[in-house]
């Protein structure tokens, strides 16, 4: 019981300071929602672009994963890291947050986050989510996921054509593990 205190104290404070980092959501008119959700959902299948990710302390983005076979990627989805340090008290763990934004149509390979577990929070837009062997989800802003050490995430994508979308992510990791694998 004494590891739990600490543990939420920094899972609040990453929290606290991952919402902050993202700033607040812009407000959207019910029919430009509605007509986003319209053009998501009889959308034809993209191609999976690569990532980019923000490195702690850096402002240029690096690119990460792999060109599609076309040549043609969709938008990007940019990861920042916003706090990663030791989790105090829990030897062996390490509690990391970002922010995972989504541009209009963006979304991400097929992976795995180790035996992490994942707490994913939407901060702005609708996302869809489907995890191995569970149905396709819808999620919008203040609404958020968890993924089980070792689930298979299949799909994370921007439901709006037109709007984008942004996650905070929290990880509690084994040190030293690899947050993110494509499959």
């Amino acid at each position: 019981m004494m590891r739990v205190r600490p543990v939420c104290a920094l899972l609040a404070a990453g929290m606290v300071a991952a919402t902050a980092a993202c700033g607040p959501a812009g407000e959207r008119a019910t029919a430009e929602r509605a007509a986003g959700e319209r053009a998501a959902a009889g959308r034809a299948p993209v191609a999976v672009a690569p990532v980019t990710e923000t490195p702690p302390g850096t402002e240029t983005p690096v690119t990460t994963g792999t060109p599609t076979a076309t040549g043609t990627q969709p938008p990007e989805e940019t990861v920042k890291t916003l706090l990663e340090q030791p989790l105090p008290g829990v030897k062996g763990k390490t509690f990391t947050s970002k922010t995972v934004a989504f541009p209009p149509g963006g979304r991400s390979v097929p992976h795995r986050h180790g035996n992490a577990f994942v707490y994913a929070y939407v901060v702005e837009g609708t996302m869809r989510s489907q995890l191995g062997g569970e149905p396709v989800r819808t999620y919008r802003q203040g609404e958020f996921w968890v993924e089980a050490p070792g689930a298979h995430h299949v799909l994370t994508e921007n439901a709006s054509q037109s709007e984008p979308a942004k996650l905070v992510v929290v990880y509690i990791s084994n040190t030293g593990e690899k947050l993110k694998v494509d499959d």
